[in-house]
């Protein structure tokens, strides 16, 4: 099995779907048709926000709760940004990169390079500080023309969705055709502070998340995937709440990317998620009377088994004493 693996530099470039308004210091265009802006760090949406203004941006971490069992998980790459410890996995991979970059364009230093479900939930009556999944990235069919997308994920969750007030925090891979204009599958973020209503974002598109790496462009394409019956490739996510200042930090990977600073939220804001799930989702809109066409994962259901079928591994929780748990008590949902 191979990871799904990316590049590095500290610069920030946004991967236009949508343009941005801010000059940018250098454009790449990538081979899949992409064109990629590299923008100040200073200018990335996030300080868009007037409230954001005089905020330092983090980039690094403190060490404070994160319990010691940390030092002996699987996550090597915890501490991995700039002036922290890197540490290489010692097991082999093949190196994938995004699309955009893999014929070795970088950037100028200073820039950053900017509904149907199957989930397994697990609830926490102390709540959640963190959670991890390694997902098998995969290209597939998308109907086009009615807003439809596809993704696999993670979620932190906090608040009732039944109500206003949910607060989430959403991080993995998407196809979604009719915003990026192909069937590639992207890395993106999305945050939500009040259920989805008039406030939340995906990737860079608005306010919110404040990118970090130079590594990657959020809502670019990223390669080679997963194929029917041949090699498999996988990326990890790791989102997990500073006890100091209460951001929510994202890592893929070897990679620190950024993070969800606590003012975005209410419930997420001091305190801990209630829920995290893992899982796919895809969009149904029933736009030519029938089910969509659209597939979740890779298209193939889960007994047909490895190499085929999609796959989440490593699911594990940070509890409220800061420790890395694996999760043995997973509730599976499934809406058709």
């Amino acid at each position: 099995m191979k990871s799904v693996f990316f590049v590095v530099t500290l610069a920030l470039c946004l991967g236009l779907a949508s343009s941005t308004s801010k000059q940018p210091v250098m454009t790449i265009q990538s081979s899949d048709g992409d064109v990629i802006d590299c923008i100040h760090i200073r200018e990335q949406p996030a300080f868009d926000d007037p409230l954001m203004e005089s905020h330092v941006i983090q980039f690094c971490f403190s060490k404070v709760g994160l319990g010691n069992n940390f030092k002996n998980s699987d996550l090597w790459f915890l501490y991995a940004s700039a002036g922290l410890l890197y540490i290489l996995n010692k097991t082999e991979k093949r190196r994938v990169w995004q699309v955009w970059n893999q014929n070795g364009t970088s950037y100028p230093d200073q820039t950053i390079c900017t509904i149907i479900y199957a989930i397994g939930e697990v609830i926490y009556l102390r709540g959640v500080y963190g959670a991890v999944a390694t997902m098998s990235v995969w290209s597939l069919s998308v109907q086009q023309g009615a807003n439809e997308f596809s993704l696999s994920q993670v979620w932190l969750v906090a608040g009732q969705y039944n109500g206003s007030d949910l607060n989430t925090l959403e991080a993995g891979w998407q196809v979604f055709s009719d915003h990026y204009l192909n069937n590639q599958p992207r890395l993106f973020v999305y945050w939500t502070p009040d259920t989805y209503q008039k406030r939340g974002c995906l990737n860079l598109e608005c306010f919110g998340f404040v990118q970090v790496s130079s590594q990657f462009s959020l809502g670019s394409a990223i390669a080679p995937t997963s194929s029917y019956g041949g090699s498999q490739f996988d990326v990890t996510m790791f989102i997990w709440k500073n006890a100091n200042d209460g951001n929510w930090w994202l890592n893929i990977d070897s990679s620190l990317i950024g993070y969800w600073p606590a003012r975005l939220f209410t419930h997420l804001a001091h305190g801990p998620a209630r829920l995290v799930q893992w899982g796919g989702e895809v969009i149904n809109s029933r736009s030519y009377g029938q089910h969509t066409t659209t597939d979740m994962g890779s298209g193939h259901f889960a007994e047909e088994g490895f190499g085929k079928a999609s796959f989440f591994r490593n699911l594990k929780i940070i509890d409220y004493l800061s420790y890395m748990q694996p999760d043995w008590s997973i509730n599976i949902i499934i809406k058709a």
